[in-house]
């Protein structure tokens, strides 16, 4: 492995021949194409009573399936992209994976009945998948170790701006037209991503680096992936995180509506947590080269298990109000900044041979594992923040663990 980039270099430099954009750009467009995911899950979010109304759907737990059958789709499709991307390279797979986007986004938006609906997500999900997992891979094809989580924190940056644009876009477009807007929006927004990764976006993985596409040659990587202690441990870790997340998002609509009474406040409140995540994102990019990705993600793994925690004494000894909801839920989501990047930075290091596969891998565990923690966590919602509040203890209190087994010598080695 080669070393890492010393704390006193102003940012990762990539090969001198690298025709493509420069970092700046670069990091636009990475952010760019992770954003099509999230616009997908959270502008949906004030939409989600219209939805119902319109394809008759009474009950509200119910809705909640627009967000997971997307999440379904997304986690389950993973797993084909990397080991493809491997083989064909990263730009023909991206272009295909943002074409079917936008023309399943639009079906969305056409769609007659909830199921149709349902099943339009699933694929919309699918196609989507390709965006995370070839990000994950183009980065790791220029970066690596810490220099990869620095990069990648700094696609964060950019990335976590969205979900606190995104309600406000869903809710801007109800202001003016149908909820069926809201996904023609994606449409459109999927296909000028994708005019400008054809333009400026170069092939980061050459024919010379490429794995045949053999079941003997799957099987290792696959092996690879889920036996070393670095990976497996760390995507696990990272599952449980973003389960919290997803029952976030799950029931977050219900709760500002329903438990505050105050749905104006949607698009708000998600700024008032997503921001703080944005915030540590950046803080995290700065500081991680000097410190290292294991130090800053055990110890931000610890501040959210405290942090969920206390919000769940308060919650269920003094009382929940929107003023300590918004303050404590910021508080954990500033943790949550820390961790990702360096979770997924850390899972990838010894894998940059297999990047394409082990992304679908990983995001395959990451993103069933967790939609299907978050559903359960919305699913339990009942008319209190407690549920929720649970869960993001639960979780953050296993990941934590389960970090510090995967992670086990090499902070015995610090």
């Amino acid at each position: 492995m080669s070393a890492q980039p010393s704390a006193s270099s102003p940012q990762p430099s990539a090969p001198a021949a690298y025709p493509g954009p420069g970092m700046r750009e670069f990091v636009a467009l990475m952010a760019a194409l992770m954003a099509t995911n999230a616009l997908a899950i959270d502008a949906m979010l004030p939409a989600l009573p219209a939805i119902g109304a319109a394809l008759d759907v009474a009950e509200e737990n119910r809705r909640q399936l627009v967000i997971t059958a997307y999440l379904l789709g997304f986690g389950g499709a993973q797993l084909f992209y990397g080991p493809l991307s491997d083989r064909l390279g990263r730009k023909a797979i991206l272009t295909i994976s943002l074409g079917l986007y936008a023309v399943f986004a639009l079906l969305s938006g056409i769609a007659a009945s909830f199921e149709l609906l349902l099943g339009a997500r699933v694929l919309q999900g699918m196609a989507a998948a390709g965006t995370r997992v070839l990000v994950v891979s183009i980065v790791r094809d220029r970066f690596h170790g810490a220099a990869m989580a620095r990069v990648m924190s700094l696609v964060f940056i950019v990335f976590m701006i969205v979900p606190v644009l995104a309600p406000a876009f869903g809710q801007a477009v109800l202001l003016v037209a149908p909820w069926r807007f809201i996904f023609i929006g994606l449409g459109v927004y999927a296909a000028a991503v994708l005019a400008w990764a054809l333009i400026r976006l170069p092939e980061t993985h050459p024919p010379e680096k490429r794995r045949a596409l053999s079941l003997a040659k799957l099987r290792e990587a696959f092996a690879i992936t889920l036996s070393h202690r670095l990976s497996i441990g760390n995507t696990i870790a990272l599952t449980l995180v973003m389960g919290g997340l997803f029952g976030f998002i799950n029931s977050i609509q219900q709760i500002v509506f329903d438990v505050f009474g105050r749905p104006e406040l949607m698009a708000a409140i998600f700024a008032c947590v997503a921001l703080p995540m944005a915030a540590s994102s950046y803080l995290n990019a700065r500081i991680v080269e000097r410190h290292g990705s294991r130090r800053l993600m055990l110890i931000a793994l610890a501040g959210f298990s405290a942090a969920a925690g206390l919000h769940l004494a308060v919650a269920a000894l003094i009382g929940e109000t929107l003023v300590s909801f918004v303050a404590m839920q910021a508080l954990t989501m500033v943790c949550f900044g820390l961790i990702s990047a360096n979770l997924g930075a850390i899972a990838m290091q010894p894998l940059g041979h297999i990047a394409g596969t082990a992304s679908s891998v990983q995001g395959l565990i990451t993103t069933i594992g967790g939609a299907l923690i978050g559903l359960a966590i919305g699913q339990a919602f009942d008319g209190t923040t407690l549920p929720l509040l649970t869960g993001f203890t639960l979780c953050g209190l296993a990941a934590f663990a389960v970090a510090l087994w995967a992670n086990r010598k090499a902070v015995a080695g610090a």
